[in-house]
C-alpha cells in the first residue's frame, strides 16, 4: 500500500532543517511525501545572515485548495514542526481536521515546537494553539521537556513526573508520546540524557493497553539544527513499521539519529580542522551520507521498558 505523508514545516535553500530535514529520510523508507514550505529561507537562521520568505496563512490555504480542487487531499499521515504565527497554526488545524474528516485513520504526527531549557522562541500566544487546538488532534506528539511541561503545568524532575506527564498529554489526545529529551540524571552517567515514551493502545472492547519506556541517549557536544524534525519523520516511518511496539520504534528512530549526528561531527571536526570550532555550514546534518543508516539502523541505542499496563477503561 502506497503510504502518503503531508508535511508543513520550513524549507532552506541551503543545509538541513524542517522539510529538508524531513524528506529525504521518509523516501528513502518508502513515503511519498507532499511539502508545503511554511517559509523559504537561504539556510537556518543559526547562520550569521539570513534571508527569506514567509508563507501567511492566505498562501497556505491557496495551496491546499489547488490540492483539493484536483481531489488529490488523501493522506495517510500529516507532520508538522515548527510555526511562529498563530493565523497559520489555526488554518493547519483547519487542513488537519478536513483530512481526518476524509481519513478517520489517517495519523497526525506533531511535534509542538515553542522552546527549550526553560524558555519560549515562539510567541506565547502559541501556547493555548497548541493547548486546546493542535494537540487534541495529535496522535504521535514529540514535545522536549520544557515543551511537555507548559503543554501540562507540571513540572519534570522525576521519572515519575515524566510517567505522570504523558498520561496528561494522552488525556489531552494523543495515544503515542516521546518526550524527546529532558534534564533528568541518566542511570549510564552524565555522558548520556533521558528521553521517554509512552503508548496506549486502544482495545476493541474499549480498554486499552499502555507502555512505558526510557532511554539513554549519548550526548554529543554539539548544537546541532534539524535533529528534531528529523527525529519526528523517523518516529512516524519507525511506528508505521510497528505500530504496537513503541519501544522497537524508538530503539530504530534514536539509533538512526545517532548514526547521522555522529557521522557529521566527525566530519565536521575533520573539516574545521584541530582544536577550531565547526561553523554551522559545517554542522549541517550529514543526511545523504547516511542514506543506508536510514534504511536499516543498526540498534545501537536500547530502550527500557518502565512499565506495561493493561485493561483501563477509556
Amino acid at each position: 500500500m502506497e503510504c502518503r505523508v503531508l508535511s508543513i514545516q520550513s524549507h532552506v535553500v541551503r543545509g538541513y532543517v524542517g522539510n529538508k530535514s524531513a524528506t529525504f529520510p521518509l523516501q528513502v523508507l518508502g513515503f511519498e511525501v507532499d511539502s508545503i514550505n511554511s517559509v523559504q529561507f537561504s539556510n537556518h537562521t543559526g547562520y550569521a545572515y539570513w534571508k527569506g520568505q514567509v508563507l501567511t496563512a492566505e498562501e497556505l490555504n491557496v495551496l491546499y485548495e489547488g490540492i483539493k480542487l484536483n481531489k488529490v487531499n488523501q493522506y495517510d499521515y500529516i507532520l508538522t514542526g515548527y510555526s511562529r504565527d498563530t493565523s497559520f497554526l489555526e488554518t493547519v488545524v483547519d487542513i488537519i481536521k478536513e483530512l481526518k474528516k476524509a481519513n478517520p485513520s489517517l495519523v497526525y504526527v506533531c511535534d509542538p515546537v515553542m522552546g527549550d531549557h526553560g524558555a519560549m522562541y515562539v510567541p506565547e500566544n502559541l501556547l493555548p494553539v497548541y493547548k486546546n487546538k493542535v494537540v487534541p488532534l495529535a496522535d504521535i506528539l514529540t514535545p522536549n521537556q520544557f515543551e511537555a511541561e507548559v503543554l501540562t503545568g507540571k513540572k519534570i524532575s522525576t521519572e515519575r513526573n515524566a510517567i505522570e506527564v504523558m498520561d496528561l498529554l494522552h488525556k489531552m489526545g494523543p495515544d503515542k508520546v516521546v518526550i524527546t529529551s529532558t534534564d533528568l540524571p541518566s542511570k549510564r552517567g552524565d555522558q548520556f540524557l533521558v528521553a521517554f515514551g509512552s503508548q496506549n493502545i486502544r482495545k476493541p472492547d474499549g480498554t486499552s493497553i499502555s507502555q512505558k519506556i526510557c532511554l539513554d541517549i549519548p550526548k554529543v557536544d554539539a548544537v546541532f539544527v534539524g535533529t528534531g524534525d528529523l527525529f519526528a519523520a523517523m518516529l512516524l516511518a519507525w511506528t508505521h513499521h510497528h505500530p504496537k511496539d513503541l519501544k522497537i520504534a524508538c530503539e530504530k528512530t534514536a539509533s538512526v539519529m545517532h548514526h547521522v549526528i555522529k557521522r557529521t561531527i566527525t566530519y565536521a571536526n575533520e573539516v574545521a580542522g584541530p582544536g577550531r570550532k565547526p561553523s554551522p555550514a559545517q554542522l549541517e546534518l550529514r543526511m545523504i551520507q547516511s542514506k543506508a543508516d536510514i534504511e536499516n539502523p543498526a540498534i545501537i541505542i536500547e530502550a527500557t521498558v518502565l512499565q506495561t499496563s493493561s485493561d483501563q477503561k477509556h
